[in-house]
């Protein structure tokens, strides 16, 4: 399968709509989406109830329905019109009620009247309605005129003892090393915070499917997990072989717009994937932001806490938080773009490239071999000649058991990839040799 930014918008698109949450069929339809793209993915679950560390997972949530309607049954408020119109985990109620009654249970944000706000109330049980701001100030006057107005206001959903789905794909390399690649299911309708992280790891694992005759050093472990919850339990589970085999990881969060490439920093911002991540963004927008840990906010905080100190950060284009749309209705498919979000599935790739062919090699040969002999020197000179011969050289000189190629790449300041064409025709003529 060719990954163009045009293909992986499409599947944004189709998932956008999906009622996704901690649990629930929402959830269930995303991951079976990407199953079907990537096959080998295994949808796997936690039972409510299950003690992951101090954590509880909590009840599957399921809504067929929800709106406000006047009394003449004009529904002002629907959530088949926009999901994010229903508080995340509203428990049922079906009742009429004045707007003073009904006021207290709806959320709207002034500074951003326009947007229905992100609001959900996971592990405290109440009910609610979002809307904007705009339209909550109508309903406001509307009760003025008519204190005894009714409204009828109805949720048909339900908080059973079920189950929390997560899907995760292993894909087997040479080694037992792995690369991580972490995103979240648990968002509504939303394009840049939540569908961008869905479709970019998506893509990412049918590339990684798809390397030719499983020429990869590493093995893939990539996981689709609801936020918090989701990083929590699945450490639970798989704690110890991460630990012991996880090189580099990555949280993929907001990864759809246009506007800038971001990076939270590990913990102590010393890790394998810092170094990388800074390397290629640098590579790809010398302006692009760098946030330390204290400023994080998506499951970084659970796979470099203490005791735990994956080498884990996180990757996004405008941050979360840090952009108008975050959390609201605005934030929806005409944020992304193709361009956004194949950006980003390009610095990952180059990521992965870098950490499968970052070899690190000694020379063969005491002081400068003799290049033109092997009919390695050019022998008409051109204007590339002084590069060709010089990125050759320089590639020599710092072979010495102790630079990678991605350190002699930073060293010379040149691309990465010119450094793995010049290795393997150095190899061939035994000039070095693997450490």
């Amino acid at each position: 399968m060719e990954i163009t930014g045009d293909l992986i918008y499409k599947w944004a698109e189709d998932i956008f709509p999906y009622n996704r949450s901690l649990t629930g069929n929402g959830v269930l339809e995303t991951l079976n989406y990407i199953k079907n793209i990537c096959p080998n993915m295994e949808i796997k679950t936690f039972q409510t109830g299950e003690q992951v560390f101090d954590w509880t997972i909590p009840k599957e949530w399921n809504v067929k329905d929800a709106f406000i309607a006047d009394e003449n049954d004009n529904k002002i408020i629907d959530f088949k019109e926009n999901n994010l119109h229903l508080l995340g985990y509203s428990t049922p109620i079906d009742c009429h009620m004045t707007f003073t009654e009904l006021n207290k249970h709806l959320y709207s944000l002034e500074d951003t009247p326009q947007a229905i706000p992100y609001i959900t109330s996971y592990y405290k049980e109440r009910w609610g309605f979002c809307l904007s701001h705009n339209q909550r100030t109508e309903l406001i006057k509307d009760s003025i005129k008519d204190p005894h107005k009714l409204y009828k206001v109805k949720i048909d959903s339900t908080l059973s003892d079920g189950k929390l789905h997560y899907g995760e794909i292993i894909i087997p390399g040479k080694t037992d090393k792995e690369i991580f690649l972490s995103t979240y299911h648990c968002h509504p309708s939303m394009g840049n915070n939540e569908v961008s992280g869905l479709v970019v790891t998506t893509a990412l694992a049918s590339w990684i499917n798809g390397m030719k005759d499983n020429t990869n050093e590493f093995t893939y472990r990539i996981i689709f997990i609801p936020e918090t919850i989701g990083s929590i339990a699945y450490l639970s589970r798989n704690l110890s072989s991460m630990k012991k085999n996880i090189v580099a990881g990555y949280v993929l969060s907001c990864v759809g717009d246009e506007r800038t490439y971001s990076h939270v920093k590990s913990r102590l911002g010393d890790k394998l994937s810092d170094e990388l991540l800074s390397y290629v963004l640098a590579t790809k927008d010398p302006a692009y932001k760098e946030y330390s840990f204290l400023e994080r906010g998506s499951d970084e905080r659970q796979y470099c806490s203490p005791g735990v100190d994956l080498p884990v950060s996180t990757f996004c284009r405008s941050k979360f938080g840090e952009y108008p749309e975050y959390h609201t209705s605005l934030d929806d498919l005409n944020v992304i773009s193709p361009q956004g979000l194949y950006g980003s599935f390009a610095v990952i790739q180059d990521i992965i490239h870098i950490l499968e062919h970052n070899k690190t090699y000694q020379t063969t040969i005491l002081c400068e071999p003799q290049l033109g002999k092997r009919g390695l020197y050019p022998t008409i000179s051109t204007k590339d000649t002084k590069s060709i011969t010089e990125n050759m050289t320089n590639l020599i000189q710092y072979s010495d058991g102790n630079h990678s190629l991605l350190d002699i790449a930073k060293l010379t300041n040149v691309d990465f990839k010119i450094f793995v064409d010049l290795a393997k025709t150095l190899l061939e003529h035994h000039i070095i040799k693997l450490v």
